[in-house]
């Protein structure tokens, strides 16, 4: 079933004319603001719409990725269909195509190229050998898949049930110290929601906090108090691009519990908020770290 977030998106991604008006919209926008008062960045996403068709990643990375290669391979034992990634199988829904799996495959290269606003860790913001780490909103798995042969211990939250019988194919050579959890990270405990405060409490600690989960990454970090306030060398990357106020409040929150933060590179524009205005450009993801 639809929830109301992908209902919306599904409705907008197949509306080219929202599109159309929403390029239009954000360039109008800008041709108001005076050229010294733009950024690099702003100035860089700005001159990728004026050539191109309104994209989340208005940067000149996403080009590469428009004919990538991208081979899908049939489990026959699990009837479920992989990709190769970093040497790892990364299994897809059972119900997805080849074609749906290379165009969601190709998109999450996409994300995390180097130069992407959604790219989780960099060069010198890292998971560390040993690390007990959160993968809340965990989906395909990708990121997951890529830490995991340093973690101790992986806690994978996903609620989507074709997205759990495939991370437990993905996931099942490290079965031993990884662990599937079918519920919403949030600000309460119930059947389908968990805070990971009152998850913690008898795990032990954590290391690093990777969190994107469609807007409801305010109610996690409610739900997370406790750990913000007495983890020591916690980290936390964490997205800010579903909501209009998620940017400055959510590196309020974290700069509140002690955490120095930072943006990652370029702009997205989230088009599929239905509630999206001026200034249109928002930041990806938030790194924090104490």
């Amino acid at each position: 079933m639809f929830t109301k977030l992908l209902k919306a998106k599904f409705n907008l991604l197949v509306d080219s004319g929202y599109k159309k008006k929403l390029r239009q919209d954000i360039l109008s926008y800008y041709a108001q603001v005076p050229e010294e008062e733009l950024t690099s960045e702003q100035k860089e996403a700005l001159h990728f719409l004026r050539h191109n068709r309104l994209h989340v990643f208005p940067h000149s990375f996403t080009e590469k990725y428009k004919n990538k290669e991208v081979e899908v391979i049939l489990d026959k034992f699990l009837g479920l269909r992989y990709i190769n990634h970093e040497g790892k199988k990364l299994y897809f829904k059972r119900s997805w195509g080849v074609r749906k799996i290379k165009r969601s495959y190709t998109y999450l290269l996409l994300e995390q190229d180097p130069k992407s606003p959604h790219l989780y860790l960099t060069d010198k913001y890292t998971i560390a050998e040993g690390d007990v780490i959160v993968d809340a909103g965990a989906a395909e798995g990708n990121f997951s898949l890529s830490v995991v042969e340093k973690a101790k211990k992986l806690y994978l939250f996903e609620t989507d049930s074709e997205w759990i019988e495939a991370l437990e194919a993905t996931f099942a050579p490290w079965k031993e110290k990884v662990e599937i959890v079918n519920k919403f990270v949030s600000d309460k405990n119930d059947e389908q929601h968990v805070s990971l405060d009152h998850f913690f409490e008898e795990k032990g600690t954590v290391d690093f906090i990777k969190a994107d989960v469609e807007g409801a990454e305010a109610d996690l970090l409610t739900g997370t108090q406790t750990l913000l306030k007495t983890t020591p060398h916690l980290k936390v990357a964490i997205t800010t691009y579903h909501k209009q106020q998620d940017e400055e409040e959510i590196a309020a929150v974290l700069k509140d519990y002690g955490f120095r933060t930072s943006y990652s590179d370029g702009y997205m524009i989230f088009m599929y908020d239905e509630n999206i205005r001026p200034p249109y450009f928002r930041r990806g993801l938030i790194r924090a770290e104490k």
